[in-house]
This record gives C-alpha cells, structure tokens and sequence, in this order.
C-alpha cells in the first residue's frame, strides 16, 4: 500500500465532519474538533472553497457548508450504482439466453472497468470479476467505448499513449487501432479475438443513458472452442439486444429510424 498524502487525508476529515455535523460548520469548529493547526484549517478551507467543494455561508463570515461539487459527486455515485444493478439484471438475462459469460464496463481514460458480470455454467468458461480493470484496447467493451467517442477526445486520450499488448493478437499500433474504431462504429457492434486473454473471444455492443450518450458496454464472451462465424454473428445480434435492453432501463428511447 502506498503512502497517504497527509494534506489530503486532513481534507477528507474536514468533509467527512459535515457527515456528522449540523449543516453548516465554522474554521474554529473545524480546528478544534480535527486539532489541525489553524493556518492548516484555513488553507484547506480554502482550498476546498475554490475548488466547489465546500461553499461559504452568506452573511456568516468564517463558516461553510457542502459546495455543488459534493452533490455532483454524489449523483454520479448514484448513477453508476444504478448502472451497476440495472446492468447486473440484464446480464443475467442474456447469460440465461446463451450461457456464456456476460460483462457491462465503462471506460476510464484508456482503461475499462467491469461493474457487473454474470458467470456461464459451462465448466469451461472465461475467469474474471466485477471491479476488474483492463486496457481498451484489448477488449470488446473497451474497444466499443473508444469507438463510441467524440473523434477529438478519443484523439486526446489516444496521443502519444503506448499500446501495452496482453497476448500476441493485441492491437499496440495507434492507426490499427483507429481502423479497428472506424469499423466498430460502421458495424454497431465490437468484437475482439483472442486480444485480452488468449483462450477467449468477446462481442460487444453500446449502452446508452437517457440523453442517447454511450455510458457503457455489454458484451459476450466466450472461450474459442465454443466460438465460430457463425456464433460470433449469433451473440453480436445478442449483445446487442442486451445493450439496448439496458440502453432502455436507464431511460433512452430510440427515435424512428
């Protein structure tokens, strides 16, 4: 475990006291219930101000309650707890459908994070967990995430970053990979062979919230003596009803074609 940075740790007990608190606390409260210098109280305070996390009382000079940012971080929280569960429910769907091992991610700079997972029952299977972190690129829901992003931010996240293989078939050349993008979003689904885990292929397809943006992928995997052509055409169409079963539990509605 790594070393706590202590100016950030004495941040977090000046928040985490509105936890416990009345609405609205003072500097010399928070001094004294934290026993932190007051020079250090102010500079947090401050800090905190700046930054929306905490917003000074009007009329009350010297004391503070919870900013905007401490909301939005709240709501995002509950978002993606919503995500998870909803996610959880349909894949289990889609796992009972075809009996293979089923994930929902969202992308994290150039990582993907799984937030639910429902296991196959076959013996043979793909081994892995909710929570697991994994590159991008590697992956179908990865690939499907960068694919589903604004051309001038995929280009920011993409630039000058080294492509890290995990097996022999990953993409590590920026163009092969921006091809690969181009493809995914003419195809509407995204596939990967063998690029994360050697034994394993996956297809994936977009989940979308309420405003028509991508938040997430669902995708399908499967270990390679279970695949084919024609499973992979099978489990895309079945990714993809997943994805937009999903897409409509968080509230988006598909306008007429």
């Amino acid at each position: 475990m790594g070393r706590l940075v202590p100016a950030v740790t004495r941040a977090f007990d000046i928040l985490e006291l509105f936890l416990q608190s009345d609405e609205t606390l003072s500097a010399p409260e928070i001094t004294r219930r934290l026993g932190l210098p007051r020079t250090t109280t102010h500079e947090l305070l401050t800090t905190l101000a700046a930054r929306h996390y905490l917003t000074p009382v009007p009329g009350q000079p010297g004391r503070y309650r919870l900013g905007v940012r401490t909301h939005q971080l709240g709501s995002r929280y509950a978002e993606q707890l919503d995500l998870a569960a909803e996610g959880r429910h349909v894949a289990h769907e889609i796992a009972q459908t075809c009996d293979e091992t089923v994930h929902v991610a969202v992308l994290e700079d150039l990582d993907v994070i799984y937030i639910a997972k429902v296991d196959s029952t076959h013996a043979v299977r793909m081994v892995s967990a909710a929570g697991r972190r994994l590159p991008a690129h590697c992956t179908s829901v990865g690939k499907m995430l960068l694919a589903s992003l604004p051309e001038a931010e995929l280009e920011a996240r993409v630039a000058g970053r080294a492509l890290a293989p995990m097996t022999p078939r990953s993409i590590t050349d920026p163009a092969a990979l921006r091809a690969e993008l181009a493809a995914i979003r003419a195809r509407g689904t995204a596939t990967e062979h063998r690029e994360s885990n050697p034994d394993v292929s996956c297809v994936a397809a977009p989940v979308r919230d309420g405003s028509g943006q991508v938040v997430a992928a669902l995708s399908i995997s499967v270990p390679v003596i279970r695949w084919s052509e024609e499973r992979e055409t099978e489990l895309a169409a079945l990714a993809a009803k997943g994805a937009a079963d999903l897409s409509l539990r968080l509230g988006h509605r598909q306008g007429p074609r």
